[in-house]
């Protein structure tokens, strides 16, 4: 299995934390929407092989491609 781990900046970013939770819908678990307001970057931890959807809606949303994509295999 492949986790993905993608962060947003929102600093430069029309869009806010709060923003972003009203408008995104869920992710199919285990994956997450993360954030941490205080650093004001916003994220998902992804689970599987595929992105899903809503990922695109949170790049559209925001304006830009995220600012970290790290991709892991998971270890058994």
């Amino acid at each position: 299995m492949v986790v993905r781990i993608l962060i947003w900046s929102l600093i430069d970013s029309e869009t806010t934390v709060d923003g972003l939770r009203q408008s995104l819908p869920d992710l199919e678990s285990p994956s997450e929407w993360i954030w941490n307001e205080g650093s004001e970057r916003f994220g998902a931890l992804v689970y599987g092989e595929e992105l899903p959807e809503a990922v695109g809606w949170a790049r559209d949303l925001i304006g830009d491609d995220p600012d970290i994509y790290e991709e892991f295999d998971v270890l058994s």
